[in-house]
């Protein structure tokens, strides 16, 4: 006799599942809350020495094409060129190709608005947009007492939303978003009179240097500072 049961359909996942494993996917998820971070870890978070050479490469090949050429078809297409190249090698190795994927959406995107209008400085309009944009969904955060580091944290933990009654936490989520948005703000205070000037070779060598660098010097900060308000006291003693 056979069983007409019906399998049920799977259980769809909630909101604040989804959230928490897209929080386990962030860079801040490779160092739980309440421990030390390491070298080892903050390299994982920027994607190990691959992620890294990805991620600078584009940028400094834009950098020495244009200072060699002054010219903007080359120095644009290079980056582009480097980027399809790192996905190929990810598709070779049979190696997770979104974050290189990922790379060449931008990297061209970049590329045709500048090609577009022409400019060679306006390569970098678009990361402008990004870090505005940034800003303000950090200040939204901060404003309906969400701070978006908290809330990253809390997923990761598994503490959606007590954390906001627990002073320390909640202050240090505040303190370090704040951080975040300085990071955000001070990339646009330096490179956005760059780009008016039209100092392309300047902004693109400011760009290299307040990008990964200033990303992993503030995720360090940041583990730092969550460990602190995380570890029980005695643990601190």
């Amino acid at each position: 006799m056979t069983d007409s049961t019906t399998p049920e359909p799977p259980k769809e996942p909630s909101l604040a599942e989804a959230l928490s494993t897209a929080a386990r996917k962030s860079a801040f998820a490779h160092v739980p809350p309440g421990e030390t971070p390491t070298v080892r870890a903050l390299l994982a978070a920027i994607g190990g020495v691959r992620g890294l050479v990805e991620a600078l490469l584009p940028g400094l090949m834009f950098l020495i094409v244009y200072t060699i050429t002054q010219q903007l078809v080359p120095s644009v297409l290079t980056p582009v060129i480097i980027a399809i190249g790192f996905v190929v090698a990810r598709l070779v190795m049979r190696s997770t190709v979104m974050p290189a994927i990922a790379g060449v959406i931008g990297v061209a995107a970049s590329a045709g608005v500048a090609l577009w209008s022409g400019q060679a400085e306006d390569n970098f309009v678009l990361g402008f947009f990004i870090n505005a944009a940034s800003i303000l969904g950090l200040l939204i955060s901060l404003a309906v007492r969400w701070p978006l580091i908290g809330v990253i944290v809390g997923l990761l933990t598994g503490d959606v939303s007590d954390w906001r009654q627990d002073k320390a936490k909640f202050r240090i989520a505040v303190i370090t978003t704040v951080m975040w948005v300085g990071v955000f703000a001070l990339r646009l205070a330096v490179q956005v009179p760059l780009y008016l000037a039209s100092q392309t070779q300047a902004l693109a060598a400011t760009k290299l240097i307040m990008g990964v660098p200033f990303y992993a010097a503030m995720l360090w900060v940041t583990w730092l500072l969550v460990r602190a308000a995380y570890t029980p006291e005695k643990e601190q003693h």
